[in-house]
């Protein structure tokens, strides 16, 4: 028995099975339903111990199976979830409108948070949408390359406003592990589990 958890292993289980068996009384024997409880117990337990191994491989299989796919991103560009773009010369960006809006407004941001550009696309039907920011701002005038965030704002025919989400393209600059975890670490300064990357592009933008 473990005597910290009070649990009782399978080799203890076996152990003390024999040794019950060893000292019963011959002119008493172990009742049959007993016997038979037992024995489905101990296949069972041993059943359970192999299964957990089992599972413990396959994980570690699956974890070695991310780490090498996560190493062979780096340097590529992955579409995920976010509103933080990187301008260099130009940046691009995808919308998703989950239903037709009346109204669809798009507001860029300095990295100081103040709004550089608003561009109104007015009525949109629900469906995925692309735009490239030509990097100027709201007169016209081109602004320095760096990261900026971009908002969607979207309101129905009756005013009430519509989540609109945002995904961005950035590359792949380093590789991180927490909690059992793998994280692509991205160059627009923010990160994404594997299970986040929407697709992955060979060439960059």
């Amino acid at each position: 028995m473990n005597s910290l958890s009070g649990t009782v292993g399978k080799d203890d289980f076996l152990r003390l099975f024999t040794t019950q068996l060893r000292y019963q009384n011959p002119l008493n024997p172990m009742d049959g339903t007993e016997f038979t409880a037992q024995l489905a117990q101990f296949s069972s337990l041993e059943q359970l111990v192999n299964m957990g191994n089992t599972l413990d491989s396959i994980l570690s299989y699956q974890d070695s199976l991310n780490n090498a796919f996560a190493t062979n991103l780096m340097g590529k560009m992955i579409k995920a979830d976010g509103d933080r773009v990187h301008l260099k010369g130009s940046a691009e960006f995808f919308y998703e409108v989950p239903r037709d809006v009346e109204a669809l407004t798009l507001n860029i941001y300095s990295p100081a948070g103040d709004v550089v550009k608003t561009i109104e696309f007015g009525r949109q039907p629900a469906g995925t949408g692309r735009y490239v920011w030509d990097g100027t701002d709201g007169n016209g005038e081109l602004l320095p390359d760096g990261f900026y965030t971009v908002r969607f704002f979207a309101t129905d025919d009756s005013g009430d406003p519509v989540a609109v989400s945002t995904e961005t393209l950035s590359r792949v600059t380093g590789i991180s592990f927490e909690d059992g975890v793998t994280y692509l670490e991205l160059d627009s300064d923010t990160r994404v589990s594997l299970g986040e990357i929407k697709e992955i592009w060979e060439g960059g933008v």
